[in-house]
């Protein structure tokens, strides 16, 4: 019964005490909000830079994640010419017998994909387009975890027999045929027809911004006989069992190829191998820490913001000396003081920081309309926000607070 009457005490003399707190905040009201400026501007800065440091953080993983499901690519070595470096699948070193091979002997492929590529002109409806011809096999959209809008993927006797069939992308059909169906339609490539047996879902742009529906698919052995003449690969596009299988994977393709291309000793590989998983690991990595240091330079304006809120609270401590020497002479306890100031630090860091998230949440969709991309707004920044505000008015408040607790009330009442 005691505790519950000191309780219910407390509280009344902490309600009293934060009335008084608030009508003194109301009687400075431009002091006020230019105090608690400084949160705001802090507050939003965190939670709109962090909020495009995680879009940006999805859209490179979506990205990495578009090219397809435990992908590994093997590209051919590069060449040089007269000290000209052309780069990667520009050597003659990766061919058919080599993607057969991995695809019968290493054990966690379970799809692959020899390709070759060509830029051509393509001829349909009275219209012609510069594109990517690409010569894939059949796994080739279950490898890069891609579907069809319409009509059917190439099969093996369209392989065999070096088939004139074609699936074409939406951006390739969009420029060729319009708002018509493609599938059906005849296409000509180098003066070759083609029939489009299928058109491609849109991906939209891939890592390093290439339009990924800007391209037509064909068997890759009649990109080799009717395209390119060439009798080598660029690259394989290998489909890995799981991630976990990857790293082992990639070891044993590596031991197969060297062994292969009989490179003995100390050579070099005159092949490279893309780890999907490794690039989605280290972009991952390197967009995290960009966010975190988006929020971390954010985060310095919360801190100036509380070193605002202090220096007003000492200022008005001086201002209302003799106030708070009249209210200690009439029977206001020390901790009164304290927590009257306390309170009022903590209003305006709160207060602060509700306005920021808002104005922050506004900032993030203003910069995501700008730069064309979308922001993801954690609840856990919010949260962090709002926490750190509530630190800083405790923090930076609690000095005034008891400099106002510890005046002497004679000398405060002769302060003038």
């Amino acid at each position: 019964m005691i505790l519950l009457r000191y309780l219910q005490s407390f509280l009344l003399r902490t309600l009293l005490t934060a009335l008084i707190a608030l009508r003194a905040l109301r009687r400075n009201k431009m002091r006020s909000t230019l105090t608690a400026l400084g949160i705001i501007i802090g507050v939003a800065s965190v939670v709109a830079m962090v909020a495009v440091g995680n879009g940006a953080q999805a859209r490179i993983e979506s990205q990495v994640a578009a090219l397809g499901q435990n992908l590994l690519t093997v590209f051919a070595g590069s060449r040089r010419t007269g000290g000209v470096n052309s780069g990667l699948g520009s050597a003659s070193t990766i061919t058919l017998a080599d993607a057969d091979a991995i695809g019968r002997e290493v054990t966690d492929v379970a799809a692959v994909s020899p390709e070759v590529s060509a830029s051509a002109q393509a001829i349909a409806n009275g219209r012609n387009w510069s594109t990517t011809i690409t010569g894939e096999s059949p796994d080739y959209l279950k490898i890069r975890d891609w579907k069809l809008a319409s009509g059917a993927m190439f099969a093996e006797r369209d392989i065999r027999t070096s088939a004139k069939v074609a699936v074409i992308g939406s951006k390739t059909a969009n420029e060729l045929f319009g708002p018509l169906d493609p599938v059906g339609q005849s296409i000509r490539i180098k003066n070759i027809p083609f029939v489009i047996i299928g058109l491609l879902e849109s991906k939209g742009a891939g890592m390093g911004g290439q339009n990924q529906d800007d391209r037509i698919i064909i068997p890759y052995t009649t990109a080799m006989k009717r395209i390119t003449g060439e009798k080598y690969l660029r690259s394989v596009n290998l489909q890995i069992v799981s991630a976990a299988r990857m790293e082992v994977a990639q070891q044993q393709i590596t031991s197969l190829l060297r062994q292969r291309h009989r490179l003995a000793g100390n050579l070099e590989d005159d092949f490279n191998i893309f780890n999907q998983k490794e690039i989605a690991d280290t972009v991952g990595s390197i967009s995290k820490i960009i966010t975190l240091l988006l929020g971390a330079i954010a985060g310095i304006s919360l801190l100036v913001g509380g070193i605002g809120i202090m220096n007003i609270m000492l200022v008005s401590v001086t201002e209302r000396t003799r106030e708070i020497g009249i209210r200690i002479a009439v029977g206001a306890q020390p901790s009164a003081i304290e927590l009257q100031f306390l309170i009022e630090a903590i209003t305006l860091s709160l207060l602060g920081g509700l306005i920021g998230v808002m104005a922050g949440l506004g900032a993030s969709k203003l910069i995501g309309m700008i730069l064309d991309f979308k922001p993801v707004v954690s609840t856990n920044s919010i949260i962090l926000a709002f926490c750190v505000s509530f630190a800083i008015g405790v923090f930076f408040g609690f000095y005034p607070a008891r400099k106002a607790a510890a005046l002497n009330p004679i000398d405060a009442l002769r302060y003038e």
